[in-house]
């Protein structure tokens, strides 16, 4: 028993695709630790530039994305990434506190602290596109049955297991399509590993959504970063089964006057102003994942920054402050002592009442 669920370990695949399903063979293994995409969306056509963090040992593996239309597909630039990183970088700065924490003297010693048609009726699936970019096989599919996707992937040297070909069935009944992605490193030796080269899909929408339903097959948790270029603020209508997604920049941005190199920016948004929302969020519990993310315009373009504050000591010349002003204190009250003392010594003193002798009697 033990030597099978051994075994059955090593044999089975690892769903780890915030956005998609990765499927490799039989005898190997491959997770998603993260998946960092750019979606652009101009109120009728929505981009997705996807960049996935990869570990195994699988030398290939196919990877299934759906789309609400059909899709182009296209190598990414990954300078995107760098860029986008660079212009929301959290804003670094110093804040100073009076009396002293644990690690300060004298607790311790001190530190720094375009639409095109749906899938043909007649057929449930038709490979409507193919061609080979860079490492990636890609072929985009139509399918109106999740079992004939299944068998492609077969033909085509994947197994699609049952539980993903059930995950797909919503996307069918909704008539969407698929982008189906062989993947296999540059020597086609090593095992994928680390940054996957960006793959860029273009399709028309009229609403921003971002596909996640496939990611409740992952076993492990998964971690989601979101670059949302739009006319406004950006918001998931709700958490679909993670924690909460948490804003780590929000603002309106121009490309070409954005400062630095921006050029894969300015390619992906035509060079126009937008506003950009970025947004990270975790699923320690894929298998809560109920839908795909749907984002909407916030109550308002809220520009907010992640501010990460350096706590140090409040010092004047190297002394703290505190120090300073205890001796201060000490110095003031020492000397309010004095001055009394000095004012009671000047004082000068009161002669005694005189004597009333009274009269004698008689």
């Amino acid at each position: 028993m033990l030597v099978s669920l051994q075994l059955g370990s090593l044999i089975s695949p690892a769903y780890a695709c915030g956005c998609g399903a990765m499927v490799p063979s039989r005898t190997t293994q491959v997770s998603v630790d993260r998946e960092t995409s750019v979606v652009d969306w101009d109120g009728r056509t929505e981009q997705i530039v996807m960049r996935l963090t990869v570990r195994g040992d699988a030398p290939e593996a196919a990877w299934i994305m759906p789309v609400p239309h059909r899709a182009s597909v296209e190598l990414g630039d990954p300078s995107l990434f760098s860029e986008l990183s660079t212009l929301t970088a959290p804003v670094r700065a110093t804040r100073h506190y009076f009396w002293p924490r644990s690690g300060d003297w004298p607790f311790a010693d001190s530190g720094d602290g375009a639409r095109v048609g749906g899938p043909s009726a007649g057929a449930p699936i038709q490979v409507v596109g193919r061609e080979r970019l860079g490492p990636f096989d890609v072929a985009r599919l139509a399918a109106t049955d999740p079992e004939a996707l299944q068998k492609w992937l077969k033909d085509n040297g994947f197994e699609l297991p049952d539980r993903l070909a059930t995950a797909l069935t919503p996307y069918v009944d909704q008539k969407w399509e698929y982008v189906a992605i062989r993947l296999a490193p540059r020597d086609g030796k090593s095992p994928l590993v680390g940054d996957l080269d960006p793959l860029r899909l273009r399709f028309a929408s009229d609403r921003l959504v971002y596909p996640m339903r496939l990611s409740k097959l992952a076993s492990t948790p998964q971690r989601l970063g979101l670059y949302v270029l739009a006319a406004h603020r950006m918001e998931p209508r709700g958490t679909i089964g993670g924690d909460a997604p948490q804003v780590t920049y929000a603002g309106r941005l121009d490309p070409r006057s954005a400062g630095g190199d921006t050029g894969a920016l300015e390619a992906v948004t035509g060079g126009k102003p937008v506003f950009l929302t970025a947004i990270e969020q975790s699923f320690p519990h894929p298998e809560r994942i109920d839908g795909d993310h749907e984002l909407r315009a916030a109550g308002a373009d809220t520009p907010y920054r992640t501010m990460v504050y350096t706590d140090r000591l409040l010092t004047v010349g190297g002394i703290p402050v505190w120090v300073l002003s205890l001796l201060g204190a000490v110095l003031v009250a020492a000397g309010a002592a004095l001055l009394v003392l000095r004012v009671r010594r000047r004082r000068p003193v009161a002669p005694p009442p005189p004597v009333v002798v009274p009269p004698p009697l008689g």
